[in-house]
């Protein structure tokens, strides 16, 4: 996969990593970026088309689909990210909406065009997927949740010819993180790693320092066998189901 010449849609494109992203992918040679905000946007590189897209809007998952004549990347980037102590269901539920639910939705809504294309899904979940930091446990219960979407949309898409990769995200610069005293990389490392590692299609990528030093031992973890292992249970439902056809 390179990105050059390529169609790519980024959520939460206004700000952060997603600006960031928006900003490389045309470092790259992008024949289109759809950048995904709630607010209005505008760039000066008419290769950049705003989209109003709202994860958690219906309408306009919908509209955006209308408007986006083929795609060959998405990138799921759209997140939110607040302290808490689940004390309060409405912040969990909030984190569900936007995280895991919104990440759904705008992929089950580009797919038509995605397998159309032999293109790619990236998730930027977090490495707060692996293991949680007990300040933002509603944050680290939706992005596990959304990287096990991510595993199973790897699984049953690799049929049609779709990638899914996951973004595996330590502490980036971000306004989201603006309260964490911790070393953090910049959201301009992280889309330049976050790229690499599409185009080498790397299932699970790590793009910064502190993930990156969980990349071997995860990918020679026995989670990681047995992800690979239950994923072929797909193929061979297919089989099955072809044969009683």
């Amino acid at each position: 996969m390179r990105i050059a010449d390529k169609i790519v849609l980024v959520t939460g494109a206004n700000r952060g990593i997603g600006k960031a992203l928006v900003e490389e992918a045309l470092r790259r040679g992008v024949k289109r970026v759809y950048a995904g905000t709630r607010q209005p946007l505008s760039h000066s590189d008419r290769r950049v088309t705003p989209l109003t897209l709202d994860v958690t809007n219906e309408t306009h998952i919908q509209m955006a689909v209308k408007r986006v004549e083929s795609l060959d990347i998405l990138i799921n980037n759209a997140g939110v990210h607040a302290f808490d102590d689940l004390s309060d269901r409405s912040v969990l539920d909030w984190h569900l909406a936007v995280n895991f639910f919104g990440m759904y939705g705008v992929t089950q809504a580009f797919l038509p065009a995605l397998i159309l294309s032999g293109g790619a899904v990236v998730n930027n979940v977090s490495a707060e997927a692996l293991a949680p930091l007990p300040l933002t446990p509603a944050y680290a219960l939706s992005k596990a949740a959304a990287f096990n979407l991510t595993q199973s949309l790897r699984a049953l898409l690799a049929p049609h010819g779709v990638k899914v990769h996951a973004v595996l995200t330590g502490p980036t610069d971000t306004d989201m993180t603006r309260g964490l005293d911790l070393p953090k990389a910049s959201p301009e490392s992280v889309a330049r790693a976050i790229l690499d590692g599409v185009e080498k299609e790397e299932e699970d990528i790590f793009p910064d320092a502190l993930s990156a030093s969980l990349a071997a031992s995860w990918r020679g973890s026995a989670a990681k066998a047995m992800e690979h292992q239950l994923a072929s249970f797909v193929k061979k439902h297919d089989i099955s189901q072809e044969e009683k056809q």
